[in-house]
């Protein structure tokens, strides 16, 4: 990549998590590091800048650029600028492609937060292919969506021997306020289910699988769990997508990998209202007016309060069988869905513009593009990698 003016460019960065990125990079950005911000409005980009002179008086002359993903030679202006972008603009189904499509095209290193399956499916199918050609990593998923997941687990197979089949489980437990942008996103991928299966369908018919390797997701029921400290109810979301795709690229996991990603709740009743809360917002999902309805209730802008965030916590605990051994590893942090979200994005781009990592290209996760050397900033930012039972 040709050197560009900037290293790293928030998009989006006037939003909610937008701006936690942006103050993130603020204080904690390595040194000399050229960083940008990016949106629709110059106006609110100049009140978001001036929060930031005050938290760090470089930031005063911040660089701000204008870009909207409505205006496809804005995105491409964007995306030529810098080696790495940050998206924070969703529902990335109605707002992502843009973006992808313009780092894509240039070469550019993308990252963004979504937890939508359909979307990263959809983009491995439209930009895969070019992205390689190119040389622009796509990497999603890089906030609480997926990373705990998929560094946890690959910090937890580091534990277990080498060329050995693995068995992997995944215990999730997290205390927050969800913003409305996550709401919406949610809502949005419960009324897609439909759609999202049939090009989940298409990718799998296109996609490649590793040669003399096995690597399975398991859907185990619910149950008590002692070592998980609850009761567990199987979780399918992005994360153990996540995690199986990084292991059917990575040699590390064994010729035969299985992983459950399960949800823990202390009470069963409670594991009992929650699916059926669950089920009942995929039904109204499922029709346009009562879909509307649910959108209403939570506005795109809304976010809990720092004291909310303050109180806020997420534990992953990963138990691991291989090879004659049995580990159990935890990845745990502070406020998951925010504090700790931006932290993981802010740090996943740092760590594209800066480190010294694995040749890759395409649509890969963040485990095979980052890896360890991810794992590492993390762990300096705070988030804790810790090996509970060997």
């Amino acid at each position: 990549m040709a050197e560009r003016e900037h290293e790293i460019v928030v998009f989006g960065a006037t939003g909610f998590t937008g701006a936690l990125t942006a103050e993130y990079l603020a204080s904690h950005a390595d040194k000399g590091t050229r960083w940008a911000i990016a949106g629709r409005s110059a106006e609110k980009l100049d009140r978001l800048r001036d929060r930031l002179a005050r938290l760090n008086p470089a930031c005063a002359g911040l660089p701000i650029l204008q870009a909207d993903v409505a205006d496809a030679s804005s995105m491409r202006r964007l995306a030529e600028a810098t080696k790495v972008v940050i998206t924070t603009v969703g529902p990335y189904i109605d707002y992502g492609e843009p973006v992808v499509a313009a780092c894509a095209a240039a070469g550019t290193d993308y990252v963004d937060l979504t937890g939508e399956p359909e979307f990263v499916d959809l983009m491995w199918l439209r930009y895969h292919s070019q992205a390689q050609s190119t040389g622009a990593r796509l990497v999603h998923s890089c906030g609480f969506d997926s990373i705990p997941y998929d560094l946890g687990a690959l910090f937890a197979v580091g534990q277990l021997p080498e060329e050995e089949p693995i068995k992997l489980e995944g215990f999730a437990r997290a205390s927050g306020v969800p913003s409305g942008g996550t709401y919406h996103s949610t809502v949005e991928i419960m009324g897609r289910l439909r759609q999202g299966a049939r090009v989940a369908r298409e990718r799998r018919t296109m996609e490649q699988r590793p040669s003399g390797r096995r690597v399975r997701g398991v859907s185990g029921p619910p149950h008590h769990d002692a070592v998980a400290g609850g009761w567990v109810v199987p979780l399918p979301t992005i994360d153990p997508q996540t995690v199986l795709r990084s292991a059917r690229a990575l040699d590390r996991y064994g010729p035969d990998f299985t992983y459950s990603h399960y949800l823990v709740v202390k009470r069963l009743p409670t594991l009992v209202g929650l699916a059926a809360g669950a089920g009942a917002m995929i039904a109204l999902a499922q029709l346009a007016p009562t879909r509307q309805l649910l959108l209403k209730l939570m506005d795109p802008g809304q976010g809990p309060s720092p004291e909310q965030r303050e109180k806020a916590w997420f534990r992953v605990r990963f138990v691991g069988v291989g090879g004659g051994k049995r580990v159990v590893t935890e990845v745990s942090g502070g406020d998951p869905g925010y504090g700790e979200t931006s932290k993981m994005l802010a740090s996943s781009a740092l760590c594209l513009a800066h480190d010294r990592l694995p040749e890759t290209a395409g649509q890969v996760t963040p485990a095979v593009a980052m890896g360890g050397a991810l794992t590492d900033r993390l762990e300096r930012a705070g988030i804790r990698f810790a090996l509970v039972e060997p």
